[in-house]
């Protein structure tokens, strides 16, 4: 047992060079502040947030409310100041904290715009405030307000690592089921659709294609760590990470989430890597060049609260994604425990809900429409995911009840197609939705898709 308290200490504390590190936060900083300032130059702080009558709340979270307009616009500034701060550098402790904060409230406020890469993004964040990525080439270091440092504990760069390891093994392993590998679904619905674009465009019309993509892409997803971190294969690696996300990102329009990749998986170049990337970019601006003869290393001395955290940190991240075995069915069918699991972009999916309302005093139904309370993308999520199908049976309750509909009770016929197939009943219509709770528990009222 104490040798291997040793070589746990080892790992996580050994000093190594600062620079890969302060890479990755000036390549996180400048994509989070491309990202900022797009979704504000794009409208969509209203369009998602102020202009819609519901908003989807995560399980647990749903005391999160969203801030009148001045104070949202408010929030995603400081959310831009903050991805500034990080870039530069500049209060870099306040400024990791705040993005966080920020950035993690603004996701919580709508379930509808759940993407993975905005859940590595919140991840990322968090492990920023802790790590001393400051140390070197920014402001905090200029004004003297930190001490300049060469060397970090090596658990400052590695669980950065470990993040990234976890998106991708988890995607890959995700893929190996019947539909992505041997029916190529549903990639055999997607790349047709994209023949218009140039050069690639008419080779996705060949029937081969979505069967190379899909191998291609469960193979990449599954084993691209593990090539990056060995040197005499880490620059092929890197070449298909800037192919494989520049294809996505021309494919499917997921805003700047390739860049962010592109730009993390730096990380796992060697230190003399970026030593020299560094000293390039310093004699470029006419700073005097990097010193190799200081060794300062960031404090961070082992202690049993820092292993704790970590332990604790790195069991989540391997186990959260796998409850979903505690569910019967299917999880691409139910959706419970599909969350949080690192599951990219696997199936097509699509459904269209119509919700009964009814008086029960009177016993006269009616039927709602979707478009008097949500937008089009709101109406799509829904009309697919059985928790959002039930918190809207329960608002419509609530705005019933207030219109003078006594005591009512809402069912739903809901037709969902997975992959392609034909569309089957999601949940029971005849059940009377106001009467179940949302829980972690098994959702029994889900009906199963007999095909699976």
């Amino acid at each position: 047992m104490v040798i291997e308290n040793r070589r746990l200490a080892f790992i996580c504390y050994q000093p190594i060079s600062i620079w890969p590190l302060v890479t990755f936060r000036v390549v996180f900083g400048l994509m989070m502040l491309v990202s900022t300032v797009r979704f504000l130059w794009l409208g969509w702080v209203e369009d998602h947030y102020l202009s819609t009558q519901v908003q989807f709340k995560y399980y647990g979270f749903e005391w999160v409310q969203t801030l009148p307009s001045f104070w949202l616009y408010t929030l995603h500034y400081l959310m831009l100041a903050a991805a500034m701060g990080i870039l530069l550098g500049a209060f870099y402790r306040l400024s990791a904290v705040v993005f966080f904060l920020t950035f993690t409230y603004v996701q919580l406020i709508d379930l509808t715009y759940y993407l993975n890469h905005y859940y590595f993004v919140s991840w990322v964040a968090l492990l920023l405030i802790f790590v001393p990525a400051h140390a070197q080439a920014s402001v905090d270091t200029w004004r003297g307000r930190v001490e300049v440092c060469e060397q970090v504990p090596a658990w400052s760069i590695n669980i950065i690592k470990f993040q990234i390891a976890v998106v991708y093994i988890y995607a890959g392993l995700a893929k190996i089921n019947y539909d992505w590998l041997v029916l190529a679904l549903p990639l055999k619905i997607w790349l047709p659709a994209a023949d218009k674009i140039p050069i690639l465009g008419p080779l996705f019309k060949m029937p081969i294609m979505p069967y190379l993509f899909s191998w291609a892409g469960m193979l990449y997803d599954t084993f691209i760590v593990f090539f990056l971190m060995y040197r005499p294969t880490r620059i092929v690696a890197y070449g298909a990470v800037l192919a494989f996300h520049i294809v996505v990102g021309i494919l499917f329009q997921i805003g700047v989430f390739p860049l962010v990749m592109i730009g993390a998986t730096l990380i796992f170049f060697s230190d003399e890597w970026h030593l020299r990337l560094w000293t390039r970019l310093r004699v470029l601006s006419s700073q005097s060049p990097i010193h190799h003869s200081s060794f300062i290393t960031a404090r961070a001395a082992p202690s049993s609260f820092n292993t704790i955290y970590l332990s604790i940190y790195l069991i989540f991240q391997l186990l959260f994604p796998w409850r979903y075995l505690l569910y019967d069915g299917n999880v691409f069918w139910t959706e419970e425990g599909y969350r949080f699991s690192w599951r990219v972009m696997l199936m097509e999916k699509a459904g269209t809900a119509t919700f009964y309302v009814k008086d029960r005093q009177t016993g006269r139904e009616g039927v709602v429409n979707n478009g008097d309370f949500l937008n089009t993308h709101q109406e799509k999520q829904m009309a697919m995911q059985p928790d959002m199908i039930l918190q809207y049976a329960h608002f419509l309750k609530e705005y019933y009840q207030k219109k003078g509909v006594h005591s009512p009770a809402v069912r739903a016929e809901v037709y969902v197609t997975l992959n392609a197939r034909p569309s089957r009943l999601l949940i029971d219509p005849a059940v009377d939705l106001t009467q179940i709770q949302d829980s972690w528990q098994p959702k029994k009222w889900i009906r199963q898709y007999d095909d699976f």
